[in-house]
């Protein structure tokens, strides 16, 4: 445990942070596969909830969750599987 008190503000935000952070990406990863599950059972609602994952995506890249290459990846095969299904 550290003893200057910037180190234990240090390790405390860290810790806040990570929260957060893990939080962010778990309901990030739910939406995924929110998305995917309503596109495989051909769901009148897959697209909404697509769309609604692609804009999560692109929020959690603007607070540095997810690398940008990642997010539009992502976004790019929901859309590819999303485009089959209503074919």
């Amino acid at each position: 445990m550290p003893n200057i008190k910037s180190a234990i503000k240090r390790v405390s935000n860290s810790q806040q942070k990570a929260k957060f952070n893990k939080h962010a990406k778990s309901s990030l990863r739910t939406a995924i596969k929110k998305g995917e599950k309503a596109i495989e059972e051909a769901s009148d609602q897959a697209a909404k909830l697509v769309q609604e994952t692609q804009i999560k995506l692109d929020k959690a890249v603007g607070k540095g969750l997810v690398h940008k290459n990642k997010a539009a990846r992502k976004k790019s095969r929901l859309a590819k599987k999303l485009n089959e299904m209503t074919k």
